[in-house]
């Protein structure tokens, strides 16, 4: 899926460059794109395509992302409030090291956060545990409700240990100067239930 907006005032006749779009397309019964105005831009890059890719989304995948689209504003209010809810925890917990979220006064982005973002900075954020590195790890294998998994900003809550999987092919320099510590883990809160997730996580961290 995608959006084109068209301005729809570009004289395309007048301007002289765009053959294209002022003689007739024989494959659409001569039509001149150029004569459609305001709609000259779209229609042909839809029409063109179509015709030689076969490149038009379903109606059903467009019921879907209009689903998405229609629901979102809820979603990532929830992913906010989760995640600002789960950081306030783990900020007290004495096994937690470091956060970095630029939602928190101690972030060097925090003046930027507030300026560019004030309804919330998003649901991703990085910690290190005072265990180091296997102690991240461990806390990743206790964890029941959080899915080990690379993406970001899904539905449902995710958790990863970025240099030993999507970073693992860096050497240590490249690591130190990507910010990918040894302790580093990534978390990506999503929609879920905040009490069972700050439930899962100190459940998991108990155990380490």
């Amino acid at each position: 899926g995608g959006v084109v907006v068209e301005k729809g005032d570009f004289d395309y006749a007048k301007s002289g460059r765009y053959p294209e779009f002022t003689t007739p397309n024989p494959q659409y019964n001569g039509l001149v794109y150029a004569d459609l105005k305001g709609a000259a831009f779209v229609t042909k890059i839809r029409t063109g395509a179509l015709r030689d890719t076969g490149a038009a989304i379903s109606p059903f995948n467009s019921f879907l992302l209009l689903q998405g689209l229609e629901t979102l504003s809820l979603r990532v209010e929830r992913h906010v409030s989760n995640a600002e809810k789960i950081i306030d925890y783990l900020s007290k917990h004495p096994k937690v090291a470091w956060i970095k979220y630029p939602g928190l006064e101690s972030s060097k982005y925090h003046d930027l956060a507030v300026r560019d973002f004030p309804k919330g900075v998003g649901s991703i954020f990085t910690l290190g545990l005072k265990g180091g590195e296997e102690a991240g790890k461990k806390l990743i294998e206790n964890l029941e409700l959080f899915t080990l998994l690379a993406n970001v900003g899904d539905a449902k809550s995710l958790i990863i240990h970025p240099a030993s999987t999507t970073h693992a092919q860096l050497s240590e320099e490249e690591l130190k100067e990507s910010g990918i510590t040894p302790d580093l883990i990534r978390v990506s809160v999503g929609i879920e239930n905040v009490d069972d997730l700050i439930a899962d996580l100190d459940q998991a961290l108990a155990r380490i």
